[in-house]
């Protein structure tokens, strides 16, 4: 599509009676395969999934469409399905037109060439900035069963996820409902890829697609139909496993990054305003550029939770790198050592920690820095 001497088209090919589930971008501007999914996942049903990268097919109006409906009608000539149950997502540029033709010509190869176990192979074929491959699993006991759970992602820059991150594909052998799947992966985006910034850009195109192929039902698997059921409670903790694993995967390597951040904000008036104000905080060019120049400024800090938005008093801000409190009570700690906090920010992982000390909510975002190769990747990503 786009890469010299790449792979850029994966297929995955599913049994009959895989249920899906997934959260989609709450972009008002969505790519042409997120519509596309937004309907098929109304199915619950699956058969095939169909992604490019070097060209997100976004911002390309009748003729995205029309290319998104040719490759989904192709695809499911290939997989012996309807088109409704064939999945779809395409990243790279945003208005540049996508040429099916190019897709649908290698489909029918592919899936020839489709088998079990090539997780790394079908991770690289959607990358685009990304520097390797992402992928996670965990196998866990479903009713005595043993059952898998394996997924994929891409994403380096344009990460500021709302509802999903860029793409991740995640798969089970466990007999699963579409409805139940939804409750659980819709619950574990929050804690894994919502809470996650390289760069505070939402994706036209952020997909997180789950699927469940039931295949562990012959190895006595019960099926789950309700996704309160109690049977599930392993299963779940699995899911949100194999979900926060690939988000960190994704935010390590944001693009340029040499820094992975965390940033905890305690003492908020709610969960849903600590998430504010540390998001506030993650996406802050300037918290992050002093990441990278490995500076304690705390000053950065301050500016980032008074500019959140979200209730807070100057004069009971507590705040930490790493084990070092920085500054308390509305100005520097009196026991802070330059020295000390220097090493810490040499760290390849460093903790940012404040504390409003206004109630009990707390949260936590993941980031990473700000460097000059982030601006070299993103001035040249068209060219």
């Amino acid at each position: 599509m786009r890469y010299a001497g790449r792979t850029d088209v994966l297929v995955v090919l599913m049994d009959k009676g895989t249920t899906a589930a997934g959260v989609l971008t709450r972009s008002k501007c969505p790519s042409a395969p997120v519509d596309w999914c937004r309907q098929a996942l109304s199915g619950g049903k699956a058969r095939a999934l169909v992604v490019n990268s070097g060209n997100a097919n976004a911002f390309t109006g009748a003729a995205g469409v029309a290319a998104a409906r040719a490759t989904a009608k192709t695809a499911a000539k290939v997989a012996n399905c309807t088109a409704n149950e064939v999945f779809l997502a395409s990243t790279g540029v945003i208005g540049e037109p996508l040429e099916a033709a190019r897709i649908e010509a290698v489909l029918a190869g592919l899936a020839e060439k489709a088998a079990p176990g090539n997780w790394e192979a079908a991770a690289r074929a959607i990358m685009t900035t990304d520097t390797f491959p992402k992928g996670a699993s965990r196998t866990v006991k479903l009713g005595g069963a043993e059952v898998t759970i394996a997924g994929i992602a891409k994403g380096a820059g344009m990460i500021a996820p709302d509802m999903a991150t860029m793409l991740s594909f995640i798969f089970t052998d466990a007999p699963i409902s579409a409805e139940a799947l939804q409750g659980m992966v819709s619950s574990a985006a929050s804690g894994s890829f919502n809470a996650i910034t390289v760069d505070s850009d939402t994706s036209t195109s952020d997909t997180v697609l789950l699927f469940a192929t039931g295949a562990a039902a012959s190895r006595g698997a019960p099926r789950i139909e309700a996704r309160g059921d109690r049977r599930l409670g392993a299963f779940r903790a699995a899911l949100r496993e194999v979900m926060f694993d690939l988000a960190q995967q994704i935010v390590r390597d944001g693009e340029g990054a040499s820094k992975l951040i965390e940033v905890a904000v305690s003492g908020a008036v709610s969960r849903r305003s600590a998430r504010r104000v540390a998001l506030s905080i993650a996406n802050s060019p300037l918290v992050k550029t002093a990441a990278a120049g490995q500076d304690a400024n705390w000053g950065r800090v301050v500016m980032a939770v008074g500019k959140a938005g979200e209730p807070a008093e100057r004069d009971r801000l507590a705040i930490w790198f790493g084990p070092h409190r920085v500054a308390v009570a509305g100005g520097r700690d009196p026991a802070y050592r330059e020295d000390d906090a220097a090493a810490y920010m040499k760290n390849k992982e460093i903790r940012i920690a404040v504390d409003l000390g206004l109630g009990k909510g707390a949260d936590t975002v993941w980031t990473c820095d700000l460097t000059h190769d982030y601006i070299t990747i993103n001035g040249s990503y068209r060219s």
